[in-house]
């Protein structure tokens, strides 16, 4: 076949100018959004190199890719290990807990505050209620104290002055769960319920106009039609949450924890900043933060899978 001279215009010539002719348009949005990707890639793409030290036997001398390749060796150590089945029903059962004690909260307050008529009255409480989500754990922890102390706690105080005994909340067994979750709550329904509210606000008002001509009362309102608009969000974020279960913060529980409720408030977060920091065992602490990262991720997968089948809203 004899050579005519035209370029024969490749598929994928087409979509790199479309590519560029956005990139052209859009370069200011591009350049706003730099910032944000680069920190992106550096603060979490790139560590995840480090995942290689799991499975070696680091030495500060010789780095994480000179140190001895030893496998599976912490996972198999870290699952053989006595504290294992502790740990494990700590943090699962702390997080299980906090979902279903913490997860309809912030579904009610956005429910009970779309239904108050006084906007003065709705800005107050909602801005009073997500303020506390700004306050550092240290600052929560010693309102606890305050709260809630042996000696001098308000609660405890008033229990003296009822001729009722005082009691330990904050190193007790019995107590810690109830005080880190119930803390945890009043700590983040606020801000939560702002997500509900925000898709409260989204529903057509005509809709509720049509209910109330039809002569629906308020809770017939809530049930048919506020609760179904908001249950995708709510669905979203449940699956989000299940996929962090394994993920219990370890700052305020070092910081509410004491030898006396090792027994309940031990979890694995905990166990890793005693050995993998403290305990200068980095390989070992390592090997934890994978199985952590692999189980929540089965956890999320499984969560948006049955979603999918089930109500048919899912992430992915």
């Amino acid at each position: 076949m004899e050579e005519t001279g035209v370029r024969i215009k490749k598929p994928y010539d087409r979509g790199f100018r479309l590519f560029m002719k956005n990139v052209r348009r859009d370069w200011i949005l591009i350049l706003l959004c730099l910032p944000a990707l680069t920190a992106f890639i550096v603060f979490y793409y790139l560590p995840m190199a480090g995942v290689y030290m799991a499975f070696t036997n680091f030495k500060i001398n010789l780095g994480i890719w000179g140190s001895p390749f030893v496998g599976l060796k912490w996972f198999m150590q870290f699952f053989n290990s006595p504290f294992f089945p502790r740990l494990l029903r700590n943090t699962l059962t702390i997080s299980i807990y906090s979902l279903l004690w913490g997860f309809w909260v912030p579904i009610l307050f956005a429910i009970m505050l779309n239904e108050v008529n006084n906007k003065v009255f709705k800005r107050v409480a909602q801005s009073v209620s997500y303020f506390p989500y700004f306050i550092s754990v240290v600052i929560v922890v010693g309102i606890m104290v305050n709260m809630f102390g042996l000696n001098d706690g308000v609660i405890n105080n008033i229990r003296e002055d009822m001729g009722l005994e005082r009691i330990e909340f904050m190193k007790s067994t019995p107590w810690f769960r109830t005080m880190y979750i119930g803390s945890g709550i009043w700590q983040g329904f606020g801000f939560s319920a702002v997500i509900y509210i925000g898709a409260i606000s989204s529903i057509d008002p005509q809709i509720y106009e049509a209910a109330i001509v039809d002569g629906a009362s308020r809770l017939q309102r809530i049930w048919h039609i506020t609760l179904p608009g908001i249950i995708p969000v709510a669905i979203t974020l449940f699956i989000l949450a299940v996929g962090g279960m394994i993920n219990v913060g370890f700052e305020k529980i070092i910081l509410m924890y004491d030898p006396a409720n090792y027994e309940v408030s031990d979890v694995i977060s905990t166990y890793v900043y005693r050995r993998g920091l403290i305990g200068g065992e980095y390989s070992f602490g390592s090997a934890i933060g994978l199985f952590n990262s692999v189980a929540n991720l089965i956890l999320i997968m499984s969560a948006n899978f049955i979603s999918k089948r089930a109500s048919g809203i899912y992430l992915w």
